[in-house]
């Protein structure tokens, strides 16, 4: 049975942006971080090991593959931030 890699975890999210190396990319994690959690009232949450999430749905497909995704989120990938 297929297993998702990208789950929903307990590393802490400041954590993980500190460890961004680009201080500008770093920055506005934070930024993007204290946005979402103002406009959508959720709590982030660490989703694999670089995507950071709000909220969950569960999805199940016709074909009877099914999994849990973050509503809205961001990572900031070593060329851009991805929304």
């Amino acid at each position: 049975m297929y297993e998702p890699k990208t789950k929903v975890n307990d590393s802490s999210v400041k954590e993980f942006i500190d460890k961004v190396e680009n201080s500008g990319k770093r920055e506005d994690s934070y930024r993007l971080l204290d946005i979402f959690t103002e406009t959508t009232g959720l709590e982030a949450k660490m989703w694999g090991d670089s995507m950071i999430g709000f909220g969950s749905y569960h999805y199940k497909y016709n074909s009877g593959h099914e999994g849990d995704a973050f509503l809205v989120g961001f990572s900031p990938r070593k060329a851009n931030i991805t929304l």
